[in-house]
């Protein structure tokens, strides 16, 4: 028998908007309970769509989808949506190649409003849709739901800024939940969470207005009242500061509506339908429980934020995780040595825009509290902050995602190039990232970082590489940035030092004859493999820049045939540096550049990518023998 039987009943959207209101508490139950089969099965993320499950069987119900737009932020919470919409027979496919995506995406459905992956540009995305369909003259509704996470990026706020000041129908749903992937950071959830007793003192206040007549004639029982509630109001804290500061979202222009409970699928749909037809800016402040319904995600968000698989024999029972792996990931190589280099020196600050875990700095918060920052979900308050630190005679490190990278690059070149501020970035998740696929691959900082002066980039080639590369861009005096891929390496031996080496100097991995691999990064195992069959040459590189001329022009002069290779968009990569080096030096050598071609790569097995990509052992040596053939 069927443990959903009433969503089995649910194809689209309009099969749900047919049902009695009464039922929608019983498909949220067996969304939930669908939703932990299939993440169970596939993995994914996992905490934030247990809790945005009666908000999403609530926006479906009310907002006439998809002619309406639901514009998910950031689309870690949209896999009830997904379900919801055409795709629960899919879900099994969820993150793996050729399957569904892990985010919204507008190719994969009609539902999908906006494709995100980064956070915070739910509301302008919402808004721009808002003002198409005014300017079109329909009555369609935008909607923007938007965590409290994601609100704390300027971009949100940038946004409201703009909505707030047009005559135009948006809602903003804040899913309030208290979370991002860590913990949220900064002054804005605190203001939220003081929202929160707002809602009881308006509740006193409508008690009290209401019970007036009745406590008029009762002798000395409104005074008793008026105890009470000035106890109710300490209890709460400090009620009354709380309103007068409640003009946040209503100086922005908006009209406020909260907070309301996002697990009473009842109350969001008459909250939702009433709002559906006010006319202007509008934002309701939702709270939500990240994990709802599976108490161990309820206890622990951060560990079950995004899960491998769940053992499907007891709902209670822990992710069931990979085995540990033998040898350590590039992000604990990273976060070992910063908790060493920060031991010798006093000066380092550690810097992370939400990403405590994923980047490594659990055990660097622990050791060294007062040099560490979480900024929150603000990679451009990061890095222009790394560089008033840098001014001050601080060493910044700042860690973070090379896809996340791209949303600071103007301050990346105005605030620290620029000025050749001494701030280190340790970019990880640098290349091909697997299952989150094309809005979280690192495909492109090799290209958008060469080209900014004074700028120093290293790509190790194993984890004793990375932890080398580390130090000596540490100790530059200027800007640097040392990007290595998600996962494990090859199980080098990784030193306990500090110590560095030469900046813009590569080594020869193997000597070889006609063919010679100029490798990055990644990439020099797979060349060093594939130079077996090929009995070529292997140089790597260590430094995209500045880059070993004197090496290029060597092995030029001394092979028939040059290849470069790397895990980075082939366009304005590595490769087309070394090529520049050869038209500097007046060298003519048939080249090979060897990198991801012009295209968005797809989510999958990373393995599998590789290989799509021609990137593999296999695809390198089919392509190096077919190009030799035709010259």
């Amino acid at each position: 028998m069927s443990q959903t039987p009433l969503l089995d009943t649910i194809n689209l959207p309009e099969d749900l908007r047919g049902l009695d209101a009464k039922q929608l508490p019983q498909v949220a139950e067996e969304l939930r309970t669908f939703l932990l089969a299939s993440v169970g099965q596939t993995g994914g993320h996992f905490a934030s769509n247990l809790g945005a499950v009666e908000l999403t069987v609530a926006l479906h119900y009310v907002y006439n989808t998809p002619e309406d737009h639901l514009v998910w932020d950031v689309g870690h919470q949209s896999y009830p949506h997904k379900i919801l919409t055409g795709r629960k027979d899919r879900m099994n496919t969820m993150r793996k190649y050729g399957g569904l995506a892990g985010f919204p995406k507008r190719s994969e459905s009609e539902y999908d409003a906006f494709g995100v992956g980064h956070s915070s540009t739910s509301i302008g995305a919402a808004l721009g849709m808002a003002v198409a369909d005014k300017l079109a003259g329909n009555d369609k509704r935008s909607v923007a739901i938007i965590g409290d996470g994601a609100m704390t990026a300027g971009q949100a706020f940038e946004a409201l800024n703009c909505a707030g000041d047009m005559d135009i129908d948006l809602l903003v749903i804040l899913n309030d939940n208290e979370m991002s992937i860590s913990p949220n950071v900064g002054a804005l959830p605190k203001y939220l969470a003081r929202n929160v007793v707002r809602d009881m003192h308006g509740l006193l206040s409508t008690i009290k207005a209401q019970s007036t007549k009745v406590l008029d004639k009762l002798p000395g029982a409104l005074e008793i009242a008026q105890k009470v509630e000035h106890r109710i109001k300490t209890i709460a804290g400090e009620a009354e500061h709380v309103k007068q500061s409640l003009s946040l979202f209503e100086n922005f222009g908006f009209h406020y509506t909260g907070p309301v409970d996002g697990h009473n699928v009842d109350n969001l749909v008459e909250v939702l339908q009433d709002l559906r037809h006010k006319k202007g800016p509008q934002i309701l402040h939702v709270i939500t429980k990240k994990g709802q319904g599976y108490k161990l995600a309820e206890n622990d968000p951060v560990k079950y934020h995004a899960v491998s698989t769940l053992a499907q024999d007891n709902k209670e029972t822990v992710p069931s995780t990979p085995k540990p792996a033998a040898k350590p990931t590039y992000t604990q190589i990273f976060g070992k040595w910063l908790c060493d280099q920060a031991a010798a020196d006093s000066r380092l600050i550690a810097i992370t825009p939400a990403m405590r875990e994923g980047s490594g700095l659990v055990e660097y918060e622990k050791q060294f509290p007062e040099r560490y920052f979480d900024v929150g979900i603000a990679e451009q308050h990061a890095i222009t902050f790394a560089g008033g630190l840098a001014c001050c005679g601080s060493k910044p490190v700042v860690a973070i995602y090379s896809t996340f990278l791209q949303r600071g690059y103007d301050q990346l070149i105005h605030d620290i190039a620029l000025q050749n501020l001494p701030v280190l970035f340790a970019i990880d998740r640098a290349g091909i990232v697997g299952a989150d696929g094309p809005t979280h691959a690192g495909l492109y900082d090799l290209s958008f970082l060469r080209c900014v002066p004074n700028m120093v980039i290293a790509a190790p080639s194993d984890e004793n590489e990375c932890r080398l590369l580390l130090s000596t861009c540490y100790q530059i005096d200027g800007p640097a940035a040392v990007r290595y891929p998600r996962g494990s390496g090859i199980g080098a031996d990784v030193s306990d030092g500090l110590n560095t080496v030469p900046v813009g100097k590569g080594l020869i991995k193997r000597e070889g004859r006609k063919t010679a691999f100029i490798a990055f990064g990644s990439m020099v195992q797979t060349a060093l493999e594939a130079a077996e069959t090929l009995d070529a040459t292997v140089a790597d590189m260590r430094f995209v820049k500045p880059l070993d001329e004197a090496l290029i022009c060597s092995l030029a002069q001394s092979h028939d045939y040059l290849v470069t290779i790397e895990e980075n968009t082939a366009q304005g990569g590595a490769g087309s540096a070394v090529l520049e080096v050869l038209a500097k030096h007046n060298i003519c050598k048939p080249t090979l550049l060897l990198g991801v071609a012009d295209t968005v790569t797809e989510h999958g097995d990373p393995k599998r990518l590789i290989d799509d990509l021609g990137l593999s052992t296999e695809g390198v040596l089919r392509q190096v023998q077919n190009w030799q053939a035709q010259i």
